[in-house]
């Protein structure tokens, strides 16, 4: 089995995507045998556009399992919530689905990477949150982080989300694209070294402009 990691973000559109995407290329570049995988796609119709950039990013094609439908089990139209989104259209997340293509995958390839639709406390159904199926699933976590004005607030709250949950930190990555105030991000960057002190927990802290397959020793 290969292993699996689950990319969320402090908040929507704080650069999940791109970050993933990032990952999948220094993959790529040192010869590591990978995937991506969108575990839920809301505000899309067909393939997921998420993974499309992934692929866009690594410089690559889309793969066998993307066709079969295993890297984006879950696809809803409307831009919200998987929860609200599954329920406009009459139908509620198939989370078995997910672990299994995820599984699936992991059995095909070395490194699984898993992004998340939002933050982490978003609801994929009426009972389960994302970071509770994470934690179910047992998925290390890579968290998209920026030093953007408000950021230590969501970033220290996501990072007591996942270990009141037992999941894993596989790393925290500061996305510095597009560039905040150098202040804020360094600011926002020692506040994250404070937290992991303070919690114990020992991962490394990256920019999204370095070498993001150090996440994923061999």
């Amino acid at each position: 089995m290969g292993r699996v990691y689950f990319i969320s973000g402090i908040d929507t559109g704080i650069g999940k995507t791109v970050v993933a995407g990032r990952m999948c290329r220094a993959l790529q570049e040192a010869g590591r045998d990978w995937i991506s995988v969108k575990m839920v796609q809301t505000g899309c119709d067909g393939f997921s556009e998420d993974l499309d950039a992934h692929r866009a990013l690594a410089g690559v094609g889309r793969f066998p399992e993307d066709e079969e439908g295993l890297t984006a089990p879950q696809i809803f139209k409307f831009p919200a919530s998987p929860l609200l989104a599954a329920g406009l259209e009459g139908r509620t997340v198939d989370l078995k689905r997910i672990a299994a293509s995820v599984e699936t995958c992991a059995k095909r390839h070395e490194i699984v990477i898993v992004e998340g639709a939002g933050g982490l406390l978003v609801p994929l159904t009426e009972e389960t949150l994302t970071a509770d199926f994470v934690a179910e699933q047992g998925w290390p976590l890579i968290l998209v982080a920026s030093g953007r004005l408000g950021a230590i607030n969501h970033i220290l709250l996501s990072m007591e989300a996942a270990k009141a949950r037992g999941i894993p930190f596989a790393g925290i990555v500061m996305n510095d694209y597009p560039q905040t105030d150098p202040l804020l991000f360094e600011d926002a960057r020692k506040a994250v070294a404070r937290a992991l002190k303070r919690m114990g927990i020992a991962c490394p802290v990256m920019t999204s402009r370095d070498d993001l397959c150090a996440i994923c020793p061999p």
